[in-house]
């Protein structure tokens, strides 16, 4: 799986939503960033890229010790962490400028509790119309029909909703980067590697869709 989100990523079908990311944190000037999630690292390597000083340092945090090993080797100003979001994280108080959230699980109290009054939380999630091509050729799992709206109610408490950007676009994959893009996220665990060729032979564009939520932490 992290080989084939690797491959993916490096042939840049998800560099404007690694560039939106990075514009919104850079924003931030930040200091401290933990990313939630981390995966391989792509998209906190891309924040750490625009950082304007040396001194910003970033914790990749996953439930995979695989995951947390990748991002860590891929930057020097990268720590690790493998822990599960579920429970209370091994972190202080208010040690996060920003924490950062990619189609990964949310634990609303323990954001709010390492992030320092007034930080951000940068969430990510897929669009209705994400992937919707696949899901059509049996390929890709359904996605939640209200899930922007189950978000912000499950962080309203703690979190106040800043912004909300919206990022679509028509990829034409090859069935290279098709089977890379099955294998990189959880449709790979319901999908058979040996039949993704077959199915997706009438698929010509793929459509990438992206909510990006902008939380600011709520002091009270």
């Amino acid at each position: 799986m992290l080989d084939a989100r690797d491959d993916f990523q490096a042939a840049g079908w998800y560099r404007p939503l690694e560039r939106a990311i990075a514009r919104i944190i850079s924003a931030e000037n930040p200091r401290r960033i933990l990313d939630v999630g981390c995966g391989t690292g792509y998209y906190v390597r891309g924040v750490l890229g625009d950082a304007q000083a040396d001194s910003v340092r970033a914790l990749g945090m996953d439930l995979s010790p695989a995951a947390v090993a990748r991002t860590v080797r891929s930057s020097d100003a990268v720590d690790g962490l493998v822990a599960d979001v579920w429970s209370p994280l091994p972190i202080r108080d208010g040690a996060a400028d920003v924490v950062l959230n990619v189609f990964a699980p949310r634990n609303a109290g323990e954001f709010h509790r390492v992030l320092r009054p007034g930080g951000l939380l940068l969430v990510v999630v897929p669009r209705q119309t994400h992937l919707q091509e696949l899901r059509a050729a049996g390929l890709a799992l359904d996605i939640q029909p209200d899930k922007a709206a189950h978000l912000t109610a499950s962080l309203g408490a703690r979190f106040a909703l800043e912004c909300r950007e919206t990022l679509s676009d028509e990829l034409a994959l090859s069935g290279r980067d098709i089977a890379a893009l099955i294998g990189m996220g959880p449709s790979a665990h319901h999908t058979d590697p040996s039949e993704v060729g077959s199915a997706a032979e009438g698929v010509r564009c793929v459509t990438a869709a992206f909510d990006l939520f902008s939380f600011r932490r709520r002091d009270s």
